[in-house]
């Protein structure tokens, strides 16, 4: 230290150097460094330039002290605002003795005020300045003017750095704006601020908790890409994300990654594995994670036996609950609401209602208060058994409660109430927790909505779902939809909050997009769902095709319920040309249509007398599966193609069996389809390949084929179709069964055979007499009479 001390002989002693207490955690030449500065900063305005000599002596030390020491907070606030230009004398100290000195009476307003004079003065302002400013606002609630503050830095002519940046995501993502954190990324980037390893565990964690778990990905490989490794704690974000999108394999796989590349998972990817494999009730392959998870000296907590308990139940494996319940008091884990909570959930969704009750009891005893949770999943075990009067007294019990219910509670109700079609109940409901201040969720909303569609009244229904749109602020609603740039749909609202963020407006955009939150309940793609099955239900298809198109304008996407709702609604009014038009849109939109919507289509061609077309349809469904092949899907089609049934069912029926993928529906339509279009003798070959495979061929197809058989004279044939239903136990209509004894008693030589029909009937348990029509009796009469006689006969 030459250079200092010669320095420091050159500095006259100062009245701070005699008022000021020596810190204990200064050097003597720090102590007097940090006088003279104090000296410079109480005396010389402004303080600036006559502190650059001192900045080869200055260390973070120093500068936390001098700013501790000022009594004139301005002049604090001026002095570290002047330090923070050089990156070397910033420390955590300093950043936390600046939030205290925010904290205080009119600390924020000081601030700003020696930012001002900063700016003023020309000096430069760093963007840590800034960065911590934002910080110190999110710490005291203030989340809107954090935004305000980094939408100014420009008139200060600060440039956000990376750290600026990811306070303001981060901040984005906790007050649940994705739109705003997306908009800000992209300025950004634009910005060519290069994201670190921080920014991008931001992203993907916002990604993932927002369910866009495809783009968390995408960032993940983008942030690879650009030579940044993932530390533990970007993995955990990720393996977590895999799971709650029901992707547990990818995240199994993640995590071996994680492990392979030397970065050892913590508890928290322990158990966000284990609870990926447990929600899908896949829980031999828990159990056996958990077991290699010890092998890596992972220990089972409390988070861990919520998952498995949780899990099993689920699973209906309530043995294995009771056990791992007694192991976990064997081992002394101090259970928690939470735990109790899974446990009363699993009981009461099981409809062990009284036990779940008892085990509420012994909570209570144990000193643990039960929150909402706990006392909703009770209240819903009610309503699944039917028992609403004890959910609505168990509901009005726990109103007396502190912040109980909540809108869950009245969601669950109103579910119970719909359900048991007490429509009028479940409004009542409504309106009660509107009153109370307890506003509706989306899922409120879904299931009134579907209550009243399934009463049939879809007027209501109609104007509910307005009320949703609309919610408590119309007149934003009704702004945000008119003039030149309206906001209709989630992709137009993402534009105009990118097009405010890049015109420094980002305090406005960050103002409407938290409106629109607390303005109500935005219909999501379940509420369009439930109102276009209402109205295909009731006939009504334009009704239905106009809320498809308005879902469009909403920014929303159809899913395959949408579609296949919407496709069997025209096929039932007639509508072919255009389910197939919908159909084909949805495939070109990149929606898979699901072997139901397949299904609706087959059935609806084969009607019209178009079995090829079903056929083909099926084929261009097992084309579009993992393991199915086109070299193998191609000859069964050419073997239809050439009228080669036979052939084609076989191959089909050899594929299904090789992928373990056997479903009877397809090879019913298509027997029913060809009986339609005339083409009996094909339709009985594929019934002897499914008898032949030991496929029960089901009792629709059997009356179909007696139908055909009948018209077509094969008699014989259409017999033993009949016998083969007698001995699988089916009971057919009374319809079919008295065409065929007609036809058999009208043939010459046939009688014989409907005599011994009639008999088998009988030791089957038909009810003759409820089936037989007036014709058929007549005819039967003389047999008739010799049946009475052997119930008589001694025997």
């Amino acid at each position: 230290m030459k250079l200092a001390s010669a320095f420091l002989r050159t500095i006259k002693p100062s009245h701070r150097s005699l008022k000021s207490h020596h810190n204990p955690y200064l050097s003597l030449e720090e102590f007097t460094i940090s006088n003279e500065v104090l000296s410079i900063v109480d005396t010389v305005n402004p303080m600036e330039l006559a502190l650059e000599p001192l900045v080869p002596f200055l260390s973070p030390e120093i500068v936390t002290s001098v700013v501790r020491e000022q009594s004139n907070p301005l002049l604090g606030f001026r002095f570290f605002i002047w330090a923070m230009q050089r990156r070397r004398l910033r420390s955590w100290a300093l950043d936390n003795l600046l939030f205290e000195m925010l904290g205080r009476e009119n600390g924020f307003d000081l601030y700003w005020e020696a930012v001002g004079e900063m700016k003023k003065n020309g000096v430069p302002i760093a963007p840590n300045v800034f960065t911590l400013l934002i910080s110190a606002y999110a710490r005291v609630g203030l989340a809107e003017k954090a935004v305000e503050s980094f939408g100014k830095m420009k008139d200060f002519d600060c440039e956000p750095d990376v750290f600026t940046y990811n306070r303001i995501l981060l901040l984005s993502f906790r007050k649940e704006v994705l739109l705003l954190a997306l908009a800000v990324y992209n300025q950004m980037l634009k910005a060519n601020c290069q994201p670190n390893r921080v920014t991008f565990s931001i992203m993907i964690d916002g990604m993932c908790k927002n369910g866009r778990t495809q783009d968390a990905l995408r960032l993940f490989d983008e942030m690879t890409e650009r030579g940044i490794n993932p530390n533990r704690f970007t993995y955990t974000i990720i393996v977590s994300g895999l799971c709650q999108a029901k992707r547990a394999d990818d995240a199994f796989r993640l995590f071996v990654t994680m492990k392979e590349t030397g970065c050892s998972p913590d508890v928290v990817a322990y158990n966000a594995l284990l609870n990926g494999f447990c929600k899908l009730g896949r829980m031999d392959e828990a159990v056996a994670l958990l077991k290699s998870f010890k092998e890596d000296g992972f220990e089972l907590n409390l988070n861990g036996y919520s998952c498995l308990i949780d899990g099993l139940f689920k699973s209906g494996r309530y043995e294995e609950v009771n056990n791992w319940y007694r192991k976990m008091l064997e081992d002394k884990v101090k259970l928690d609401v939470v735990v109790y909570t899974v446990m009363i959930r699993g009981l009461s969704e099981a409809g062990k209602v009284n036990d779940a009750m008892q085990l509420l009891s012994e909570m209570t005893q144990r000193g643990l208060v039960p929150d909402t949770y706990c006392y909703n999943a009770l209240i819903k075990g009610f309503c699944d058994i039917g028992l609403l009067d004890n959910a609505r007294s168990l509901q009005l019990e726990i109103s007396k409660l502190d912040g109980f219910p909540n809108a869950c509670t009245y969601t669950i109700l109103i579910c119970g109430m719909c359900r048991k079609g007490l429509v009028g109940e479940a409004e009542q409901i409504f309106n009660e927790m509107e009153k109370l201040g307890c506003f509706p969720s989306v899922i409120t909303f879904n299931s009134l909505i579907d209550g009243l569609c399934k009463a049939g009244d879809l007027e209501k229904a109609r104007l509910l779902l307005y009320k949703m749109e609309i919610g408590r602020n119309p007149s934003l609603f009704l702004r945000l939809s008119q003039g030149s740039n309206r906001v209709l749909s989630s992709s137009s609202l993402q534009d105009m909050v990118q097009r405010l963020c890049e015109s420094g407006r980002i305090l406005k955009a960050y103002r409407i997009l938290m409106q629109l939150a607390d303005s109500g309940n935005v219909p999501d793609i379940f509420t369009y769902n439930i109102l276009i099955h209402g109205f295909c239900k009731a006939g009504n298809i334009n009704g239905a095709l106009k809320l498809f198109e308005e879902l469009h304008l909403k920014g929303l996407s159809p899913d395959a319920i949408t579609y296949g709702t919407l496709i069997t609604g025209l096929l039932r009014v007639g509508r072919e040309d255009d389910a197939f038009r919908i159909f084909d849109q949805m495939t070109e939109h990149g929606c898979t249509p699901s072997p139901q919507v397949y299904n609706s289509l087959m059935t609806w061609s084969c009607r019209r007398k178009k079995p090829a077309l079903a056929f083909s349809l099926w084929l261009k469904y097992l084309s579009s599966l993992c393991g199915r092949e086109d070299k193998a899907i191609k000859p069964i089609k050419e073997h239809f193609e050439k009228g080669e049934v036979e052939k084609a069912v076989r191959g089909l029926l050899e594929m299904d069996f090789k992928l373990n993928d056997f479903r009877l529906a397809p090879y019913t339509i298509l027997l029913i389809g060809l009986c339609q279009a005339g083409r009996v003798e094909e339709a009985i070959k594929i019934f002897d390949i499914l008898e032949g495979c030991k496929v029960i061929v089901t009792p629709p197809s059997c009356v179909k084929l007696i139908h055909g058989l009948c018209i077509d004279g094969d008699l014989d044939r259409a017999v033993d179709i009949f016998l083969y239903t007698l001995e699988k136990g089916f009971k057919l209509a009374p319809r079919i069964i008295n065409y065929l004894l007609k036809c058999l008693l009208h043939s010459k030589g046939k009688r014989i055979e409907a005599f011994d029909l009639i008999t088998r009937m009988k030791s089957q348990g038909y009810d003759l007499d409820a089936y037989l029509n007036q014709t058929n009796r007549s005819l039967l009469n003389g047999h008739f009479d010799t049946l009475e006689m052997e119930k008589v006969s001694p025997g």
